[in-house]
């Protein structure tokens, strides 16, 4: 006598995610291959003709990137960020924010700061809400173009992490002006950005990172390169400096505004060893790309870093900030590629050209 055949158990509705022997959590649920452009069995990205401008943007510079996954949806946030947890986050971070600027300006701190830490400030802080900006759209075009919602969404949080420290730049700024009415705070920002030769070298970064088209070289760019690079002088350096010269306010603020930056290399660096795990000769694709822009990271710190120079306390010369911002920017490629399954070797190499 043969045995009835067992009837299939009825598949769950979380059988997205394959044969899994676990309940996906809250972040995967919401998180999930919920990127209609990357659905499968389509002919292109949206219901047009696959010739069409929108399609075959995306077919260049994501579909046909040289960085290649055989399942992007595998990536995972470490810290699994969703909206609700995201915003949770940040309430608790302008929190303590808006504590200090409260603070602070009960105090008046900012008529006590010198001279030289005003021109500092009004020289290099101020006018940075032009960088943040274009930082802010590059990584909202990564965000666009990726080829999975978990990249989608660390990326969007990022942005939005850049709209929060421009919006503390542009209530500084007016802090700034009202103290000091005479340093041009709130008046030169933009003079400062498009002709001061300091600034010339991150602006043409930033510009040319705005062209850069293919997802995956415009997260080198920015991600790997040019924040890591230029976060470190613009949030590091300068509060250190600024509590040096007795700023103890614009050191506070930057330390809370590492922690985004800090959550951003988090999951940069597992999305590097992801896309390396998964195939190893995507570590040349990145390695080649990090050279392309390791001088142009190198260059624009070097521009600000004139400003330190020029108005910062005694000893931080423009090689000082350079070297700094290199050797943050390299120890984490080496922590990034130490970490990767199956990568190769674990420094960033020099660019010689």
């Amino acid at each position: 006598m043969s045995a009835t055949p067992r009837k299939p158990r009825p598949r769950r509705t979380f059988s997205a995610f394959g044969d899994v022997r676990r309940m996906p959590s809250e972040y995967e649920i919401v998180t999930h291959a919920q990127n209609w452009t990357t659905r499968k069995n389509r002919n292109g990205a949206f219901e047009q003709n696959p010739s069409s401008a929108p399609n075959l943007w995306f077919l260049t510079y994501r579909d046909k990137s040289p960085l290649a996954v055989d399942d992007w949806e595998q990536f995972r946030d470490p810290d699994a960020l969703t909206y609700r947890a995201y915003v949770n986050l940040q309430a608790a971070a302008e929190a303590k924010s808006g504590g200090v600027l409260e603070e602070y300006a009960k105090a008046d701190a900012d008529r006590g700061l010198s001279t030289d830490q005003r021109l500092l400030l009004a020289a290099l802080h101020t006018p940075s809400r032009y960088l943040v900006h274009g930082f802010q759209q590059i990584q909202a075009y990564i965000g666009y173009m990726a080829p999975t919602s978990y990249i989608t969404n660390a990326a969007g949080f990022a942005t939005a992490d850049l709209l929060r420290r421009l919006t503390l730049i542009a209530y500084r700024t007016r802090e700034l002006q009202l103290a000091s009415p005479d340093e041009g705070f709130g008046e030169r920002e933009r003079q400062v950005w498009e002709g001061h030769e300091a600034w010339q070298p991150a602006r043409a970064a930033v510009e040319k990172a705005l062209i850069t088209y293919d997802w995956g070289e415009s997260f080198t760019a920015l991600d790997l390169m040019l924040a890591p690079t230029l976060d470190d002088v613009l949030l590091r350096q300068l509060g250190e400096a600024s509590r040096e010269a007795g700023d103890q306010e614009s050191w506070l603020l930057s330390q809370y505004l590492q922690d985004d930056t800090d959550r951003r290399a988090r999951w940069s660096a597992a999305l590097v060893g992801f896309m390396v795990g998964s195939r190893p000769g995507n570590e040349a694709v990145l390695r080649r790309w990090m050279d392309r822009w390791s001088p142009v990271a190198d260059e624009a710190a070097a521009g600000l870093g004139a400003l330190f120079e020029r108005w910062g306390p005694r000893g931080w010369t423009a090689d000082r900030v350079v070297s700094e911002a290199r050797t943050a920017r390299e120890s984490l490629h080496r922590r990034i590629f130490e970490a990767a399954p199956g990568a190769g070797a674990g420094t960033e190499r020099r660019a010689t050209g």
